[in-house]
């Protein structure tokens, strides 16, 4: 509830022996920055090309040759808790959210939701006068709260954000997803056939949202939350992207690894004399993987090359797809504005 502001005109007994008030409205000023956060699920250190991967991502890449790459990064290593940290600024465990949104063991750390006793970024930018828009993935609500009957009290709208435009819950099929457009359930604009993916459709309505205020409010600043599906199971991508990465990854993990650490090195990512981590325990070296297996069709190191081709055809389709969205972005934000590649590693990666 929001105290009553108090009345600073004059209240006669008459409208004559009465002077009007209006409360002064919240006010941004020319040098108030738009502020972009773009969210990764499940992605590694070097899954970018800007972070020393052979994964295509040129716009992407296109921003950060024009700011700051950072690698001192750090995550939960779960959706839920990343993203509560993220909102609100705070350690995960004070907020409610030690785990997934899916989880509630009735004690105050671990309450499948964000506490209404901390406020989010959203709820913060929005008394300072900044429109703020929420795209993609939340998974900051109990499981049981997200279906049409509410409550919708942990709901993006209802934690700070003006409009929203994603999925609710932890992960959706990038073909078909649920959707949820601010407070109510929605299909998908058309379908595979046509050329659907989540992905780029996340994209056209962050656009969307940021063209509705820039057109009859240009001098407002806004925060735009994105937070992408990938690289969150389920690896849904185009067939186009995961045809052109092809073949690529037949040298095996050793071998790429090695290859996207010198990569590092060579772009300062990581500090001269850095050694490569060692595999993860229970990881095989690509030359132990199994090169045929008889009940089965494909090979263990073919199944494994698929993934890692549809993982990274993944990344990559509202990023090509919608290739003009930097230079989109800078066009209608006259003036200041920031963007922030965040890149959220919900499990080890």
């Amino acid at each position: 509830m929001i105290p009553k502001e108090p009345f600073k005109g004059v209240l006669g007994r008459t409208y004559q022996e009465s002077s009007p008030w209006w409360p002064e409205p919240k006010r941004t000023s020319e040098n108030n920055p738009n502020v972009i956060i773009i969210l990764f699920d499940d992605m590694g250190f070097s899954h970018l090309g800007c972070y020393g991967s052979t994964i295509e991502t040129p716009n992407i890449d296109r921003l950060a040759a024009g700011g700051l790459r950072y690698n001192n990064f750090h995550t939960t290593d779960l959706c839920s808790p990343t993203r509560a940290c993220l909102m609100t600024g705070r350690d995960h465990h004070t907020v409610g959210m030690r785990s997934i949104s899916n989880i509630n063991t009735g004690f105050p750390n671990t309450q499948g939701n964000i506490t209404p006793h901390a406020a989010t970024i959203a709820e913060m930018l929005r008394e300072e006068g900044y429109a703020t828009f929420c795209v993609g993935k939340w998974h900051l609500a109990q499981t049981q709260d997200t279906s049409t009957a509410g409550p919708f009290d942990q709901w993006p709208v209802q934690r700070g954000f003006d409009r929203y435009y994603g999925f609710l819950d932890g992960e959706t099929d990038q073909f078909y997803p649920s959707l949820t457009y601010d407070n109510h359930p929605v299909d998908p604009p058309f379908g595979p056939e046509e050329g659907y993916h989540l992905t780029e459709d996340l994209v056209d309505h962050s656009m969307e949202f940021i063209r509705d205020l820039k057109s009859l409010r240009p001098d407002r600043p806004y925060f735009l939350y994105l937070a992408f599906g990938a690289t969150h199971a389920p690896h849904q991508a185009p067939t186009e992207f995961i045809n052109k990465y092809r073949g690529r990854f037949d040298a095996g993990w050793d071998v790429i690894r090695e290859q996207w650490y010198k990569r590092q090195l060579d772009m300062g990512i990581i500090p001269e004399g850095t050694e490569l981590a060692p595999r993860n325990p229970g990881v095989k070296p690509w030359s132990l993987t199994a090169i045929s297996i008889p009940t089965i069709m494909w090979s263990d190191r073919d199944r494994k090359c698929r993934w890692a081709q549809a993982r990274s055809g993944y990344v990559s389709p509202g990023w090509i797809k919608k290739g003009s969205s930097p230079s989109w972005l800078m066009e209608w934000n006259a003036g200041p504005w920031k963007c922030l590649p965040y890149c959220a590693v919900a499990a080890p990666a």
